[in-house]
């Protein structure tokens, strides 16, 4: 499941990268796209999730096996949160503009042809290597937009499909 879940953050992260250049964050030094884990980043980064505003946050949070074929399907539910405050340079008032335009990014993101990538495994200090199967997802559903102080709020949920290669994945969670 691992490489499928790192298949899909990594999908993510290079197409809103090539949608918009812009969206970048600075996390511990480093300048990279808006687009992050929650789990693999260190406490306090985004705690909440959405301590980092203007960027993506990804949170795996259910998952289903069918075992029903000659591989298993693995069905895992994404929730992508984002919020913004809009900008200084608007006094914030641009905050609902800013918020649509994320939601305009994921959706381009998630939409773009082909919905499906070639699953891969990444290993720390190793070469990314490409698996048998797919990882492919269905359409995005968008929660209702939230207000928390100075920020718009959203989560989208996306279902991400997988077949679990059992030779391939072994000691994967």
């Amino acid at each position: 499941m691992q490489s499928a879940w790192d298949t899909f953050y990594v999908m993510l992260r290079d197409r809103v990268a090539a949608g918009n250049p812009g969206r970048t964050m600075v996390v511990r030094g480093t300048t990279r796209p808006a687009v992050l884990v929650v789990e693999n980043e260190l406490v306090g980064a985004a705690v909440d999730g959405l301590s980092v505003l203007n960027a993506f946050c990804l949170r795996w949070t259910e998952v289903a096996v069918d075992g029903n074929g000659p591989l298993p399907l693995v069905t895992a539910t994404c929730e992508i949160r984002y919020g913004t405050a809009g900008t200084a340079a608007a006094g914030a008032m641009d905050r609902g503009r800013a918020l649509a335009a994320m939601d305009g990014e994921l959706v381009a993101a998630l939409m773009e042809a082909p919905r499906s990538v070639v699953k891969t495994k990444y290993a720390s200090g190793a070469a990314a290597v490409a698996m048998g199967t797919m990882v492919f997802w269905g359409d995005p559903v968008f929660g209702a937009v939230t207000a928390n102080g100075e920020r718009l709020e959203r989560t989208a949920v996306v279902k991400v499909y997988s077949y679990q290669e059992s030779s391939q994945e072994a000691g994967e969670a």
